[in-house]
């Protein structure tokens, strides 16, 4: 991905805010407040029978990121739709997703409590922070094309960055079912799209369904609110991530004995590190001493002595933190929502605040057992997506910048490939990535391939390199690419992008043109 030359300042685009907040909540609060509404009495009567279909909820505002303190988060609980569209001018930060319980910690009503992951009552979103501007909304977008599951639904920008959403369809609904398995399957999900967002140096620490910045008028930068995903296609997609890198999808502990964690060349080297600080977007000293005493919770301390370590190691310290939030970090520790220190994290850890940290392995106790998907050759290759990921691959790896297309029989694609041509018809015909044009009849046809990602970047890097004289001409050339192509399910969606990331921003006259050809 090419990086930009400077930080960007991106130009907000036209939206609808109440149109936003529906996409985005759901059902999860009330249409209008249960007093004092400024609705018309029938429509409340109306909402109301609607709100009746199930079960609602709560999200978290705050007024400013100065709210956000180490003794409690100052701010206040709406439950509407209507407060939170009448309140947006003075907000900065939400809770996207939905809780089931909610209140306040002090008599004032000043501090909220409630933003717990097991308290979610659905989950509407997924959020990926992006924590600088040297990328452009089109580099962001590029890379959802290329390495995520598509484009996103929503870009919002804050002072330093952006926040890029991907909401859900139909909302997650959160249970304790199966030692909430539900959530497990969603913070992978999570997870995976910070990772396939790492070339616009998406944060991967980021709180999963924490607070986000509000979408406003002012700060969104992208909106594409049809463009949302079912729970199943995440899922889909977040199994071949892991399968194209090789992540484990079990973890299984084993009754058999294990070492000490505490007598681990890691852990010995994590307390020895003293300099640790940590800064936004950078792990640090809260991180550091969370992990210690979750490894000093998983070895059966007791919670008295784990503080007592706490405390000496956090008084070496250069830069330590107060009582109160060691106090507070413990408690989390030792609340029974955790399974064990995050190998991930204490990696970060080491590799950030200690010398050659990026050597010491890494094991947080016990024997485990990590269970792989077979070598994709080993396995039964009937799968559609599978096989529309191997198209794609092809494609691009066949693919010169010159031209969005290469030109191949289907016999050829299907030799190369090894798939059958019934196989190859089905793919294509379900597939919303992959595009085909056929020029000429009979022999003398030729067939081009091409996808949505490919085509985007193509028109993009014509527009980019051109003068603006000649931009009409180029969304000419552009419009005749797309006149010849089949309209397959991949061609809505590349229509859809094409004028969310090209012809939004210029002549309306040849968008109309366009529109009417297409």
């Amino acid at each position: 991905m090419a990086q930009a030359a400077a930080t960007y300042e991106p130009v907000p685009v036209k939206v609808n805010l109440k149109e936003v907040y529906d996409v985005i909540l759901h059902e999860g609060l009330t249409t209008y407040k249960t007093k004092n509404s400024n609705a018309p009495l029938p429509k409340q009567v109306e909402a109301a029978k609607v709100n009746a279909r199930s079960k609602k909820g709560a999200v978290f505002v705050v007024r400013s990121k100065e709210d956000f303190q180490t003794s409690g988060v100052k701010g206040y609980i709406v439950t509407s739709k209507e407060s939170l569209l009448e309140d947006a001018p003075g907000l900065t930060h939400f809770t996207p997703n939905v809780f089931r319980q909610y209140g306040y910690t002090d008599d004032s009503r000043r501090v909220i409590h409630g933003f717990e992951e097991r308290n979610l009552l659905q989950i509407n979103t997924f959020v990926v922070d992006i924590d600088t501007k040297r990328y452009t909304v089109q580099d962001i977008l590029l890379t959802c094309l290329d390495h995520s599951i598509g484009l996103p639904t929503l870009i919002v920008a804050s002072e330093r960055g952006y926040q890029v959403y991907f909401v859900l369809e139909k909302p997650l609904f959160i249970t304790n079912k199966n030692d909430f398995r539900g959530l497990t399957v969603a913070k992978r999900i999570s997870d995976n799209l910070k990772r396939s967002l790492k070339d616009v140096e998406a944060d991967v620490f980021c709180n999963d369904f924490g607070f986000f910045r509000l979408p406003k008028a002012s700060t969104i930068v992208f909106s594409q609110l049809n463009n949302t995903y079912s729970m199943a296609e995440f899922i889909n997609w977040s199994t071949r991530y892991d399968d194209n890198n090789q992540r484990p999808l079990f973890v299984v502990p084993t009754k058999l004995s294990k070492a000490s964690v505490i007598d681990s060349e890691w852990f010995q080297a994590l307390i020895k590190a003293v300099d640790i600080k940590g800064q936004k977007g950078q792990i640090g000293r809260n991180n550091a001493i969370f992990t210690l005493a979750l490894v000093c919770f998983s070895e059966g301390w007791d919670k008295s002595r784990t503080y007592d370590f706490l405390d000496e190691y956090n008084y070496n310290l250069r830069h330590p933190l107060n009582g109160s939030t060691i106090h507070s970090i413990l408690n989390s520790a030792y609340s029974g929502k955790y399974k064990g220190a995050s190998k991930e994290y204490i990696e970060a850890l080491l590799d950030l605040h200690v010398n050659n940290g990026h050597s010491i392995t890494v094991s947080t106790g016990g024997n485990v057992w990590y269970k792989f998907k077979k070598d994709r050759e080993d396995r039964i290759r009937s799968h559609y997506d599978e096989w529309e990921q191997d198209i794609i691959t092809y494609i691009t790896a066949e693919n010169e910048p010159s031209e969005p297309f290469i030109w191949r029989t289907q016999k050829e694609i299907c030799e190369a490939l090894g798939i059958s041509q019934s196989t190859l018809n089905q793919v294509i015909k379900t597939s919303t990535k992959i595009l085909k044009t056929v020029h000429g009849k009979g022999r003398y046809s030729k067939t081009g391939w091409t996808t949505v990602a490919l085509f985007i970047q193509y028109a993009m890097d014509q527009l980019q390199a051109s003068k603006a004289k000649y931009r009409k001409q180029l969304l000419q050339i552009i419009q005749e690419w797309t006149e010849v192509l089949e309209q397959l399910p991949s061609y809505k969606k590349l229509m859809n992008s094409l004028h969310q990331l090209i012809f939004n921003s210029h002549d309306q006259a040849t968008v109309k043109t366009f529109e009417e050809s297409g």
